[in-house]
C-alpha cells in the first residue's frame, strides 16, 4: 500500500521561505512522477510542481517559477519542494501526490495516490 505522507508547512512572513518534504512509500517508483499540488480556501486544485522519478526532469506552474524548486532524494524515497520568495497567494494546503504520467499530473490534475495535505499560510 502506497503511503505518502507530507511535513514543513507553517506560517510566514511574505518574502520568506518555507521547505516541504513527502515521504513515499510501499512500492519502487523509477518509473512514476511525483507532484505537489495546492487549494486555496474557495479554489480548486492547482499544479505547482512535478518531477519524474527517474531523470529528475521538472515542470513547474508559471505562479511559482523562480520561486520554486521541486527536487528528489532517491535514497530516502523523499520530494522536496523548495518555496522561497513567498507571497500571500502561495497561501494553500499543499498536496504531493504520485502517478506513472506527468501528464497527468500536469494538465489532467490528477494521480493515483495522494497524500494528506499540509498547510502553508503567508502573511503579508
Amino acid at each position: 500500500q502506497v503511503q505518502l505522507v507530507e511535513s514543513g508547512g507553517g506560517l510566514v512572513q511574505a518574502g520568506g521561505s518555507l521547505r516541504l518534504s513527502c515521504s513515499a512509500s510501499g512500492r519502487t517508483f523509477s518509473t512514476y512522477a511525483m507532484a505537489w499540488f495546492r487549494q486555496a480556501p474557495g479554489k480548486g486544485r492547482e499544479f505547482v510542481a512535478a518531477i519524474a522519478w527517474r531523470s529528475g526532469g521538472s515542470y513547474y506552474a508559471n505562479s511559482v517559477k523562480g520561486r520554486f524548486t521541486i527536487s528528489r532524494d532517491n535514497a530516502k524515497n523523499t520530494v522536496y519542494l523548495q518555496m522561497n520568495s513567498l507571497k500571500p497567494e502561495d497561501t494553500a494546503v499543499y498536496y504531493c501526490a504520485l502517478d506513472p504520467s506527468v501528464r497527468r499530473l500536469q494538465t489532467d490534475l490528477e494521480a493515483d495516490y495522494w497524500g494528506q495535505g499540509t498547510q502553508v499560510t503567508v502573511s503579508s
